[in-house]
């Protein structure tokens, strides 16, 4: 009895041991932006994991991996088995809300949205997502109110703040926007304001200043993937098309999204 109990002992530890590693390294590949050895890690992390919190956010993970490998069905497929394994995970929620939202279901989106904001009433990611949601469908007194909401709870969030520079932004009125950057960088200057503000430079048709921003924007941040895709506009507003197209490369290696950088595909596939 005591050698049945010592192998499956042994078996267990060498079990958990195998496990720990895969994760270990699905992390490492995502750090990498290897999302290709980051979904063959999680496929394997969601077969093995049989706690339902653990194996929700392993399909979570592989969920995001497939989204970047341009793998959208997938993904979907993933975001759901998440659900399934755990009805209550707020970051489920977020994400299917957000990539039904990327692919034009706005009405998805919203009911999943909606869902997590019953969940979670002071979760500051779920209003952003629905946030935009209500920003693309043109509701966008609604989508002020859910950034508002946001800083009734978490007056200092700064994806609330620019967010509203944003749809003043939108709306036409850039010297508000400005304004609203120009009082969050004196208070913190980041990597996010800097390229905010670059943003509204360049819609200002001010392309020294906006370049001047986003090159600050790039050295406190380098890894910030959107810095690089702001600086690909600016220089090819400057006709600068090769040098656009190199940083589009970069913005991709650090993990940007290239089903969401269609508009420029045209342009780089001339270089």
């Amino acid at each position: 009895m005591k050698k049945h109990l010592l192998i499956l002992s042994l078996a267990f530890t060498s079990f958990s041991f195998l496990s720990a590693q895969n994760k270990k390294t699905a992390e490492e590949c995502f750090k990498k932006a290897d999302y290709k050895c980051a979904e063959e890690q999680y496929s394997k992390l969601v077969l093995s994991e049989h706690i339902q919190k653990y194996q929700s956010e392993y399909y979570i993970s592989l969920g995001t991996a497939q989204k970047r490998l341009g793998k959208t069905a997938a993904a979907f497929k993933s975001y759901e088995s998440a659900l399934k394994s755990n009805p209550t995970s707020i970051a489920v929620y977020e994400n299917l809300a957000a990539l039904h939202n990327q692919k034009g279901n706005r009405a998805k989106a919203l009911e999943y949205a909606n869902t997590g904001v019953k969940l979670e009433p002071e979760n500051p990611e779920i209003y952003l997502i629905r946030s935009k949601i209500y920003n693309n469908l043109g509701k966008k007194d609604l989508a002020m109110a859910d950034l508002k909401q946001i800083l009734t709870f978490a007056p200092d969030n700064i994806y609330a703040r620019t967010g509203l520079a944003t749809l003043k932004k939108n709306s036409g009125d850039l010297e508000g926007a400005l304004k609203d950057y120009n009082q969050m960088l004196s208070e913190k200057p980041e990597s996010l304001l800097y390229n905010g503000r670059a943003d509204i430079y360049l819609k200002m048709k001010k392309s020294k200043e906006a370049l001047a921003d986003i090159n600050k924007a790039i050295s406190i941040d380098p890894k910030f993937s959107q810095s690089y895709v702001t600086k690909a506009t600016v220089l090819f507003e400057t006709a600068k098309d090769k040098e656009a197209c190199a940083s589009l490369d970069k913005a991709i290696a650090l993990g940007h999204e290239k089903t969401l950088l269609t508009e420029f595909e045209a342009k780089c596939a001339k270089k």
